[in-house]
């Protein structure tokens, strides 16, 4: 610590002393006129009494003269560097000062020649002056009339306590000024100014917010900037429509406007994304929206959504132009499986074509999997299915495709942390700077980044950093565009309106894709339009569960999905009669239970065949038209069929509904069960968490990872989820038994050995 101080000490006084030796020099050279200018006066008086008599005086007058013109004209001769003033000043100068000394010379003491002497040297005196201000200030440089940046930025610089700084424009236009600026070389650097954009802006002044700053990749003494004015941003910027529809996916997609009036252009492929931003900043609306309303016009991409907390609201509007839209828990989780059990598949047919990534024209769709409100979905996950997702993930960016985790707050209890530090950033408003730190990259963050300025009284406003976005943008604040203005107004039912539009034109099923992702996708007619069927509407959750305990059973009855799900009888003939039109199951017959169609070990097949349509609960088979006959590999032309139907493997074991089931046999010798396995009570669990804890205290373990206590929930009943869990109690400031957990370094501490009183 003491070392410390003394750094700390040396450092500042090398700062005071550095500001004093440059203080004094300005002061010198403010002096120095005055300094030449009476050392002049003394010099001619001198001269005078040395070489004045009456008989000699014209030879020397000739003689001093001669030297004034020589001087003048050296003066003139080494000034040619400088500008047309300074070369007239400087010579002007030599020349008036000696015609005065040649005078005082000759007629020494006139009164006459002693005023001008003084009236003059005051005047040549302060011209010296004023030129060194106006160097010194910067004013008399190149183009400072012109370039306004240098002028003004110099002055807010210097204010803000960095004065070696040097502006200039390098581009203008009607909303912005963009810039380079020097630094003083050795002492400061990009970051400096970064953390000085505040002072600048005050010291101009301009509005907040209204300078960007960048580091330039070529010169570390340099910075790049931009001016603009962020109140041209507190009006939302209605939709202009698709910016290239038709284009590939590779091609950069509009998201809005970025502060300096130009427009956002991002291209989406390669990278994952998290879309963060407090509820009612414009997340959904602005982000969602503008993203998947260009994404649908490009026909090389495919578009995997779930949404299980809103359902319907968000992303429902933009059901047409979606392969797959997922409102339910069980579905979520089985598009997430499919999806990753096909990305092996999906690289390697890259790799056959000779092919590292995706590119456009590689055959494939890209996908982009949309997660709205993801906290909730990935929750919903079993530790082997969250294992699955990450793996999706890490790999899906060589398969072709991106993952967008859209949610509220993005700290270790919502985001696994291993996802978040694979995504690029896109921050809305959110509330205060703790959740700024979740939603923004670590470099918008050092830039002064603050989007909890805008809360939700700027919706739509947002700060983006991907690996397509320019140098200088990434800290410039954008504005989505807005769906459904009217006069200037935001009418909820005419965005609406406007979005199921938009879908319509660009239908999902109107775009050629690979047969993975055919597969893969399940095209539904928007709810409206599904709701004319006269079909009623099904739970999936309840479909799913009713489809696997039937194909299981091989027993379609209305009566054990009444009992077994606890359903009343209305609910289970929906179910059975929506398995029945998807081909599950035969048609109701008299007496007896409905013939069962998919196999037990069709189960899988079965489970995809439900599209599970939120209105009407159908269960769609593939189609089997002839177009689309045709176009179907022979291979896998009837796969469903083959399982479908199937011969019954013992024809000769029948039984009816009411059929008295008799004991089995017990066997020589008797069966024997083994008990069931015995569960932990949660006194258990946690006595079993804290021993691990220790003993990895007692190893020297001073913090470590959820991922250091996998054996637990290898060994035991305890599940990854309720061991996180309890960490994240255990680190709470009132409970106190871990020290905390490092966001940076994502480890709990354990500074002390965990004890329980």
């Amino acid at each position: 610590m003491a070392s410390r101080t003394k750094e700390l000490a040396t450092v500042e006084e090398s700062s005071i002393s550095k500001v004093a030796a440059r203080e004094m020099s300005k002061a010198v050279a403010v002096a120095m006129p005055w300094f030449v200018g009476l050392l002049g006066y003394g010099l001619a008086v001198a001269l005078h009494y040395i070489l004045y008599t009456p008989a000699t005086i014209p030879a020397w007058s000739s003689i001093v003269t001669i030297c004034v013109v020589v001087l003048t004209g050296v003066t003139y001769g080494q000034s040619h560097a400088r500008g047309l003033w300074g070369r007239i000043h400087t010579t002007a100068t030599t020349f008036l000062a000696g015609v005065w000394a040649v005078a005082v010379v000759a007629y020494w003491p006139n009164p006459i020649i002693w005023r001008l002497g003084v009236v003059g040297g005051i005047t040549m005196a302060l011209t010296w002056n004023i030129r060194t201000v106006i160097r010194m200030k910067g004013w008399d440089a190149p183009g400072v009339v012109s370039d306004p940046l240098a002028f003004l930025f110099g002055q807010g610089a210097e204010r803000a306590g960095m004065p070696a700084v040097e502006a200039k424009t390098t581009k203008a236009t009607a909303h912005k000024v963009e810039g380079e600026v020097q630094l003083e070389r050795g002492r400061q650097t990009a970051e400096d100014l970064q953390r000085k954009v505040a002072y600048v802006e005050s010291g101009i002044p301009l509005p907040p917010g209204s300078i960007t700053t960048a580091i330039d990749p070529d010169d570390a003494s340099k910075a790049k900037v931009t001016i603009s004015d962020p109140r041209v941003m507190k009006n939302p910027i209605a939709w202009p429509g698709a910016s290239r529809p038709g284009a590939s996916i590779a091609d950069p997609i509009r998201l809005g406007l970025w502060q300096d009036l130009d427009p956002v252009e991002y291209v989406i492929v390669g990278h994952h994304l998290q879309i963060m931003g407090m509820s009612g900043a414009g997340k959904s609306i602005g982000g969602a929206w503008n993203y998947l309303a260009e994404v649908v016009t490009r026909p090389d991409v495919a578009v995997f959504a779930a949404d299980i907390t809103k359902g319907e609201q968000t992303l429902g509007p933009l059901r047409p132009a979606l392969h797959r839209f997922e409102t339910t828990k069980a579905g979520a989780k089985a598009m997430l499986m499919e999806l990753q059990a096909k990305v092996k598949e999906r690289t390697d047919a890259l790799a056959a074509k000779g092919l590292q990534k995706w590119k456009k024209c590689c055959g494939l769709a890209y996908w982009l999997i949309w997660l709205e409100e993801c906290p909730d979905i990935l929750d919903a996950l079993t530790d082997a299915e969250m294992e699955k997702f990450l793996s999706l993930v890490k790999a899906l960016r060589s398969g072709g495709g991106t993952v967008v985790l859209s949610l509220q707050r993005s700290d270790y209890t919502q985001m696994p942390t291993i996802a978040r530090g694979q995504l690029a950033k896109m921050c809305f408003g959110v509330e205060n700077a703790a959740d700024a730190s979740f939603g923004l990259s670590e470099r918008q963050q050092d830039s002064g980044c603050r989007p909890e300025l805008w809360t939700t009284t700027q919706q739509g406003m947002a700060y983006l950093d991907a690996p397509s976005i320019a140098e200088g943008r990434f800290a410039m604040p954008m504005r989505t565009f807005a769906w459904g203005i009217s006069g200037g107004v935001f009418d909820d039912e005419l965005a609406n309106a406007a979005m199921r539009e938009h879908a319509a034109q660009w239908s999902a099923a109107a775009k050629k894709v690979d047969a993975t992702t055919a597969a893969l996708s399940r095209l539904s007619p928007a709810p409206a339009a599904a709701a004319g069927t006269g079909r009623p509407a099904v739970d999936q959750e309840l479909l799913l569960a009713a489809v696997e305990l039937v194909v299981t059973t091989q027993f379609g009855s209305t009566s054990m999905l009444q009992r077994k799900l606890r359903i009343g009888h209305a609910v289970a003939e929906q179910l059975m009669d929506a398995m029945e039109h998807g081909g599950i199951v035969g048609p109701a017959r008299q007496g007896q239970a409905r013939e069962v169609k998919a196999s037990p070990d069709a189960l899988p097949l079965a489970l995809a065949m439900v599209l599970g349509d939120p209105q009407t609960g159908e269960i769609r088979l593939p189609d089997t038209d002839e177009d689309q006959e045709e176009s179907v590999d022979d291979d896998v032309r009837d796969v469903a069929k083959e399982y479908l139907e199937t011969d019954d493997p013992d024809p000769a074991v029948q039984a009816g509904i009411d059929d008295e089931i008799p004991d089995l046999d017990e066997g020589e010798p008797p069966w024997r069960f083994a008990p069931p396995q015995q569960r932990m009570t949660p006194e258990e669990r946690g006595a079993a968490l804290m021993k691990r804890l220790q003993e990895m205290w007692d190893d020297g373990a001073r913090d470590f990872s959820s991922g250091d206590l996998k054996v637990l929930w290898e060994t035991t009943d305890m599940s990854r989820s309720w061991v996180q869990k309890q960490l994240r109690r255990l680190a709470q400031p009132e409970v106190a038994v871990l020290g905390g957990y490092d966001e940076e370094s994502q480890r709990y501490l354990m500074p002390e050995r965990p004890e329980v009183e």
